[in-house]
C-alpha cells in the first residue's frame, strides 16, 4: 500500500470521474450523471481519508513523487503533501459531494452532465494544486482551475453570469500572466545558481539577490491577492457569487480563493522569506483594508449572495494578516481559518440558495418571517452567520482568536483595526438574520417549505464540522503547527519568549 502513488490517485480519480461524467448517454436522463459524479466524489473523499491516515504531522513532507518532466528547463512532475497542504486536500474532497448532493437539481435542463464534470475537474486540478511541489507545475494547474471555472459561472446561475464569468477570467488571467513572468524569473535565477530546477526543495537553498527576490515575491504576491481576493483586486468576487449557482460559489470561494492564501504560505514565505518580512508592512495593510472594507461592503449589499460573497473579501484578509504577522499563532490561525471559512461559507452559500430558490429572489429586502414556517432552515443559517462572525463555540472562533494574537502581537493598532472587522460581521449576520429570518410574513407571501431531507444531508455534516471544531480544534493544529514552524525557521523569524528581569531572578535563586 505504501509504494502506491497515493496523490496521483487522489487527482486523478475526480478527473477521470469527469471524463467518464461527459461522455455519458445523453439517452440515459439526468440522474445517472449525477450518480457517477457523486460516486466519483466519494471515491475521491476515500483516497483522501487513506492520505490522511498515513500522514505523520511531524513527517514534513510526505508520500513525495518526483519524475523529469521536461529536464532541459529542470521541470519535475512532483508531489508531496505537509500539514497545510493535507487540511486544504480534506476540505476540498468533503465540500465537493456535500455540494453534489446540495445541487442535484441546479442544472436540470441546462446540461447535467456538463456542471457535474466541471466541478470534478474543478476538483481534480484544485487537488494538484494542493499537492505540487514543483513551481512549474503548479503554475500549470494554477492556470487550468479557471477552465472549468469559467464555465461553471458562465453557464449555469443567475441572469448577466456570462459577464460575470468574463470579469473573473480577466482579473484572473492578469494575476496568471504576472505570475508566469515571476515563474520564468524563477528559472534564470537557478540556472545562474547551477543547474536549472523548479523543485521547491532546490529553490530553498538557491542565494538569490535581494533586487531579484524582492520583484519574483512581488509578481507572485499579485497573482496570489487577486485569486484569494484581496483589496483592491477583488472587485470580480461579488458579481461571481451574485450570478454564479450557489454550489459554483462554494466551490470558488471555499476551495479555489484558499490556493491565494495557500500560495502565500508555500510560495511566498517558501521561496522569498526576505522579501516577505520586506513587505509585510503593506501587506498587512491591505489586510487590513480589505477586512474593514469587506465588512462595510457586505453590511450595504441587498442581494443575499453577494453579501455572504463579500464577507469572504473580510475574512480573506484576516488570513492573509495572520500569515503576514510571521508568528506561530497567526500562521497557525490563518490555516484553521482557512478551512473554518470554508465550512462556514459554504454552510452560508448553500442555505441561501435554499431560500432563494423556495423565494423565487434573492433580494433580502424581499425576504421575511421565514423562521415563522421553515425553522430548521433559519436555525442552521442563524448557526453558519454565527459561526461566520467568530460566536465563541464556533468553529472559526479559534481562528480568529490566533490571528488577533498575532495582530497585536505585530503593533497594537493593527490589532485595533483588526478587531472592527469582528464587530461588523456581528453587525451583518445578525442584520442579515433579522431582516430574512424574523418578523411576520409579508402579506400574500407563500409558506416557506423547510428543509428537506437530501437538503439536511448537505448541510448538517458542515454545521456538526463549525461546532466539532470549535470545541476541539486540535486535530487542525497538530497538522497545521509544524509546517508553520518550519516555515518561520525558514523566514527566519521566532516568536518572543517570556523574559524575567535578571535581578528578579536572583531574588528568587536567594529563597
Amino acid at each position: 500500500m505504501s509504494n502506491l502513488p497515493w496523490l496521483t490517485i487522489l487527482w486523478v480519480v475526480p478527473l477521470l470521474g469527469a471524463v467518464v461524467t461527459a461522455f455519458l448517454p445523453r439517452a440515459r436522463g439526468e440522474v445517472l450523471p449525477k450518480q457517477v459524479a457523486l460516486g466519483f466524489s466519494l471515491l475521491t473523499l476515500l483516497v483522501g481519508v487513506g492520505v490522511a491516515v498515513q500522514f505523520d504531522p511531524h513527517g514534513g513532507m510526505q508520500l513525495t513523487e518526483v519524475h523529469d518532466w521536461i529536464s532541459a528547463f529542470g521541470v519535475h512532475y512532483a508531489l508531496g503533501v505537509d500539514g497545510l497542504g493535507l487540511l486544504l486536500v480534506l476540505l476540498t474532497v468533503a465540500l465537493v459531494p456535500i455540494v453534489f448532493i446540495a445541487s442535484w437539481h441546479e442544472a436540470d435542463g441546462l446540461g447535467t452532465a456538463a456542471f457535474f464534470a466541471w466541478a470534478l475537474a474543478l476538483e481534480s486540478l484544485a487537488l494538484a494544486v494542493f499537492l505540487a511541489t514543483d513551481v512549474f507545475l503548479f503554475y500549470v494547474v494554477f492556470e487550468a482551475t479557471l477552465i472549468p471555472a469559467y464555465f461553471l459561472i458562465g453557464r449555469y446561475g443567475q441572469p448577466g453570469r456570462a459577464s460575470a464569468a468574463l470579469k473573473f477570467l480577466m482579473f484572473q488571467l492578469g494575476g496568471g500572466l504576472v505570475l508566469l513572468a515571476a515563474v520564468i524569473g524563477l528559472y534564470v535565477v537557478s540556472a545562474r545558481a547551477g543547474s536549472p530546477s523548479y523543485l521547491l526543495s532546490d529553490l530553498q537553498n538557491i542565494d538569490m539577490s535581494t533586487t531579484w527576490e524582492r520583484w519574483l515575491f512581488i509578481g507572485f504576491m499579485v497573482a496570489f491577492a487577486v485569486k484569494a481576493p484581496l483589496f483592491p483586486v477583488h472587485t470580480w468576487l461579488a458579481d461571481t457569487t451574485e450570478k454564479a449557482t450557489p454550489g459554483t460559489s462554494v466551490l470558488l470561494v471555499c476551495v479555489l480563493d484558499k490556493i491565494g492564501t495557500f500560495g502565500m504560505l508555500r510560495y511566498c514565505l517558501g521561496l522569498f522569506p526576505g522579501a516577505s518580512q520586506w513587505a509585510t508592512p503593506v501587506v498587512v495593510t491591505i489586510a487590513l483594508i480589505s477586512i474593514v472594507y469587506g465588512a462595510f461592503l457586505a453590511i450595504g449589499q441587498d442581494d443575499i449572495l453577494r453579501l455572504i460573497g463579500l464577507t469572504s473579501l473580510s475574512h480573506f484578509g484576516f488570513i492573509t494578516l495572520g500569515i503576514f504577522a510571521l508568528t506561530t499563532q497567526g500562521g497557525s490561525g490563518s490555516i484553521l481559518y482557512m478551512v473554518n471559512h470554508g465550512v462556514a461559507t459554504a454552510a452560508m452559500f448553500l442555505i441561501a440558495g435554499y431560500l432563494i430558490k423556495r423565494k423565487g429572489t434573492a433580494r433580502i429586502s424581499e425576504i421575511t418571517g421565514v423562521e415563522s414556517t421553515a425553522p430548521v432552515l433559519a436555525g442552521l443559517f442563524l448557526v453558519a452567520g454565527l459561526a461566520t462572525a467568530g460566536l465563541p463555540g464556533l468553529s472559526q472562533f479559534v481562528s480568529e482568536i490566533l490571528v488577533m494574537i498575532a495582530a497585536f502581537d505585530y503593533h497594537w493598532w493593527v490589532g485595533a483595526v483588526a478587531v472592527t472587522g469582528i464587530v461588523l460581521a456581528a453587525i451583518y449576520v445578525l442584520w442579515l438574520y433579522q431582516r430574512t429570518m424574523t418578523g411576520p410574513p409579508r402579506p400574500g407571501d407563500a409558506a416557506v417549505k423547510d428543509l428537506n431531507g437530501r437538503e439536511l444531508v448537505a448541510v448538517v455534516p458542515l454545521v456538526v464540522g463549525l461546532l466539532l471544531f470549535g470545541f476541539f480544534p486540535m486535530p487542525l493544529l497538530h497538522a497545521a503547527n509544524p509546517t508553520v514552524e518550519n516555515l518561520l525557521v525558514h523566514v527566519g523569524v521566532s516568536d518572543d519568549q517570556p523574559s524575567v528581569p535578571a535581578a528578579e531572578t536572583a531574588e528568587e535563586g536567594d529563597h
